[in-house]
C-alpha cells in the first residue's frame, strides 16, 4: 500500500461494459463469505466531478466549480477522495461483516486515471464480452439503436442526427462501444488486473471463479459451487441487471444470441464502431467472420477512428472539456483531429464497395461535428434562458404575493 494512505479496506473494481455481465459476475464473487459486492455503487465518478453540479442549481454551476476548485487546490484533493471512499466502503463492509467489497460500475472506464490515482494499490478485475452481444443486448434490452431509420447501417451524417435527437442516456450507452472498449482493452496490462471473458466464464463457471477468488487472496474452497443462489438485494436497487432475478443456474444461451438478433446492417455498424483490429486483438475473430460471412465489410482503422474522434467531441462538450461554453473560438480542434486523423488518400486501397462510403462519411465529418457542437452549445443557451425564466416567474409570484398581503393589510381582510 502505498505511504501516502493509512490502513483502508480491502477494495477491488470490477471494470466491464455495461451489458458484458459484470452483475452476474459480481453475483458470483460474493456467495464467497469474505465478499461484498453492492450493486453499482457509482461512488468514483462522483467523487471525480467533485464540484460539477448542473447548471440548473440555484447556486449557481459556474460558481460552485470555481469555488471548490480553488479551495481544494491548497490541498491534496487525491487524499480527500480517497479518505471520503475509504469511509464509505469501511461503513459498508462493517455493516455487512464481510473483508473485501467489490465496486462494480459499467461506467468507470471514463475515470480509470482517477481510479488509479486515488487506490493505485487496489486489484482490478476486467470482464470482456464479445461487442456483438453487448450491441444486441443493448438493442434488446434497452432499445438503443444501432442503425438509422434508413435500412443502411449508421453513417456520419445519421450518426449526428441521433446524436442530436436521442437522449444522452441513450449516445452515452454507444460511447460506451466506441470509447470504452478500447481504453478497458488497453487496461489489460496494468498490474493486479485479472482478466476474465464472458464466453469463459459462463461455460465453465466454477473454475472462472476459483481463479478470481485466489487472486483476491481469498480461499476458494470456501465456495461449493459458482450457482446462482438468491439475488434479493437487487430488488431494492435501481440498478445492476435485473435478468439473473429469473435465473436459476449459468447458462451459455446468451452467447451467440446476436446472430439472429442484429441484422446485417446493424452487424456493419458494430463493426465500424468498434473496429476489427480490436476485434481481433479481443479474440473475437470467429466473432467477426461470422459477420463477414453475413456480408459485413471491412471499413479500415481510419474510419473506426473517424467515428472515435465523433464521439470524443461529444464526450468532452457534455463535460465542457474543450470549453464549450466559452465560445466559437473551440470549435476548430476538434475538427483538425478529424481531419488530420482520417486522411482520404489513405483510404483509396479499401475495397471498392467501401470507397465511396468512407469518403462520403469523411467529406460529411467537418460539417457533422460542426452542427454536434452548435446545438449542444444552443442546447446550453436554452437551458440558461429557461433557467432565468424559471427565475423571473418565481420573482413575479413572490412580488405578486407580497401585494396581495399589503392589499389584505389595508383592507382588513382576515
Amino acid at each position: 500500500m502505498s505511504g501516502r494512505f493509512g490502513p483502508s479496506p480491502a477494495v477491488c473494481f470490477l471494470l466491464g461494459l455495461p451489458r458484458s455481465g459484470t452483475t452476474l459476475l459480481a453475483h458470483l464473487l460474493q456467495h464467497h463469505p469474505d465478499i461484498l459486492a453492492p450493486p453499482e455503487p457509482w461512488l468514483m465518478l462522483g467523487l471525480e466531478a467533485f464540484g460539477r453540479v448542473d447548471q440548473r442549481h440555484p447556486a449557481g454551476s459556474s460558481l460552485i466549480e470555481a469555488a471548490t476548485s480553488e479551495f481544494l487546490a491548497r490541498i491534496d484533493r487525491t487524499i480527500v477522495s480517497r479518505a471520503f471512499a475509504d469511509a464509505a466502503y469501511d461503513q459498508y463492509l462493517a455493516e455487512a461483516g464481510k473483508r473485501i467489497i467489490i465496486d462494480k460500475t459499467p461506467r468507470y472506464w471514463s475515470a480509470l486515471e482517477f481510479l488509479e490515482c486515488v487506490y493505485p494499490e487496489s486489484p482490478h478485475i476486467l470482464l470482456m464480452r464479445n461487442p456483438y452481444a453487448i450491441a444486441a443486448s443493448l438493442k434488446s434490452t434497452w432499445g438503443i439503436p444501432l442503425r438509422a431509420e434508413s435500412s443502411h447501417s449508421v453513417s456520419i451524417s445519421s450518426l449526428t442526427d441521433l446524436m442530436l435527437r436521442l437522449p444522452d442516456g441513450i449516445i452515452s450507452s454507444l460511447a460506451d462501444l466506441v470509447l470504452g472498449l478500447p481504453k478497458l482493452a488497453a487496461h489489460r496490462a496494468r498490474p493486479q488486473t485479472q482478466f476474465v471473458q464472458y464466453e469463459l466464464l459462463v461455460a465453465h463457471p466454477d473454475e472462472e471463479i476459483r481463479r478470481l477468488l485466489t487472486g483476491l487472496g481469498c480461499d476458494p474452497a470456501a465456495v461449493a459451487s459458482a450457482g446462482m443462489g438468491q439475488a434479493d438485494y437487487l430488488r431494492s436497487s435501481s440498478f445492476g441487471d435485473r435478468k439473473i432475478l429469473e435465473r436459476n443456474a449459468v447458462d451459455q444461451s446468451s452467447v451467440n444470441a446476436w446472430q439472429s438478433q442484429l441484422s446485417v446492417e446493424e452487424m456493419q455498424t458494430v463493426t465500424d464502431l468498434v473496429g476489427t483490429e480490436l476485434l481481433l486483438e479481443l479474440g473475437y475473430e470467429q466473432e467477426l467472420l461470422h459477420a463477414r460471412q453475413a456480408g459485413v465489410l471491412d471499413g479500415g482503422r481510419e474510419v473506426t477512428e473517424l467515428y472515435r474522434e465523433i464521439f470524443r467531441t461529444w464526450w468532452d462538450l457534455r463535460s465542457n472539456k474543450t470549453g464549450a461554453t466559452s465560445g466559437p473560438s473551440h470549435t476548430g480542434e476538434p475538427l483538425q483531429k478529424i481531419r488530420s486523423a482520417c486522411d482520404v488518400s489513405n483510404l483509396r486501397q479499401a475495397n471498392g464497395p467501401l470507397v465511396a462510403k468512407v469518403e462520403e462519411n469523411l467529406r460529411l465529418a467537418p460539417s457533422a461535428v460542426a452542427k454536434l457542437q452548435q446545438e449542444l452549445l444552443s442546447s446550453e443557451a436554452d437551458r440558461a434562458a429557461g433557467l432565468d425564466a424559471i427565475r423571473n416567474r418565481d420573482a413575479a409570484i413572490e412580488m405578486l404575493r407580497s401585494e396581495v398581503a399589503r392589499l389584505e393589510q389595508i383592507l382588513n381582510i382576515p
